[in-house]
Parts: structure tokens; C-alpha cells; sequence
């Protein structure tokens, strides 16, 4: 999947919201301390964790290209 950004970043929090992996942001602590979210290749659990272009999510067996 692909994702626009639409300004400098998006927080990893807010990724996974827009893209319906979480229904609200009181769910992501619960949900990234039972999911595997892997950034760039690296292991990440930090909700705030900013997003930029060119970087890859992978989570929930979702493979999200951020442009």
C-alpha cells in the first residue's frame, strides 16, 4: 500500500490510523505492544516515532510505502 504525506512527517500513531490498522489512538500503545511494526527493516514500538518520505512501515502483514 501506498500512502501520500501531506506535510514533513506523520507520526507512526497517526500512519496506522489513517491507514485502518488501529480504529483510535487510545488503542496504539495496546496494539504495538501486541503487533510486530517494523520501520525501515528495524523493530519499533515508539507511537510518536515521525515518518517521512521514502520510509516503509510493516505491520499486521501490511507493507505501507510512505511517498
Amino acid at each position: 500500500m501506498k500512502f501520500s504525506l501531506n506535510g514533513e512527517y506523520i507520526t507512526l500513531q497517526q500512519l496506522l490510523k489513517a491507514c485502518d490498522l488501529i480504529q483510535s489512538g487510545g488503542q496504539v500503545k495496546a496494539w504495538l505492544a501486541e503487533n510486530d511494526v517494523r520501520v525501515n527493516g528495524e523493530l519499533e514500538n515508539r507511537r510518536g516515532k515521525k515518518l517521512r518520505s521514502h520510509d516503509v512501515v510493516e505491520a499486521a502483514g501490511t507493507r505501507i510505502e510512505i511517498e
